[in-house]
């Protein structure tokens, strides 16, 4: 299974570059997250309970970061097992641009693949739950920076008024209060 997207962020490259590192972040992005520990360089592990279709299963899996070019690209590729379920495994090429506005413009390509149980719900619904997964994950990463990922006449307003959970959230990061 094979996606594409763009998403435009009201946050600046740097910012969603840093905000894609964090364990924490990712822990709050990623649906069904119920624990993400690690850094860029070693990898993370990460903990996720999903259903899909009939198929509920705890996914256990490590996730690395390639390719990386600060504030700029880099790839994701993870692996998680479910038990009786199966697993899933995949990768995406993440691409940053800055816009005219001074947010950001995410570009994403997807690869998945999936086997055991879930393999045996038929690809219609594979593909359906993958898409509706990424853009819970691009909903969820808009929402953690702050803006509302709308029209770009209203995301200056929506910057403003999440100014301050970001700042504590940069803050975090870049060791500033």
């Amino acid at each position: 299974m094979q996606m594409s997207d763009k998403r435009e962020i009201g946050a600046a490259p740097a910012t969603v570059y840093a905000a894609l590192l964090d364990p924490e972040v990712l822990k709050n992005c990623v649906p069904g997250a119920q624990e993400v520990s690690g850094n860029p360089q070693d990898g993370y592990e990460a903990t996720v309970v999903q259903k899909v279709g009939p198929v509920k299963a705890t996914f256990k899996g490590q996730v690395t970061m390639s390719d990386m070019v600060e504030n700029e690209k880099l790839t994701i590729t993870g692996e998680g097992k479910g038990g009786a379920a199966g697993f899933a495994k995949g990768g995406a090429e993440v691409t940053l641009s800055p816009t005219e506005t001074g947010g950001t413009l995410l570009s994403y390509d997807v690869e998945a693949k999936v086997g055991g149980k879930l393999a045996q719900l038929g690809s219609r619904l594979i593909d359906g739950f993958a898409k509706k997964m990424a853009d819970q994950f691009f909903t969820n990463l808009v929402e953690q920076l702050g803006g509302t990922g709308a029209s770009e006449a209203a995301e200056p307003a929506a910057e403003q008024a999440g100014s301050e959970e970001k700042k504590g959230w940069l803050g975090k990061i870049t060791g500033r209060s």
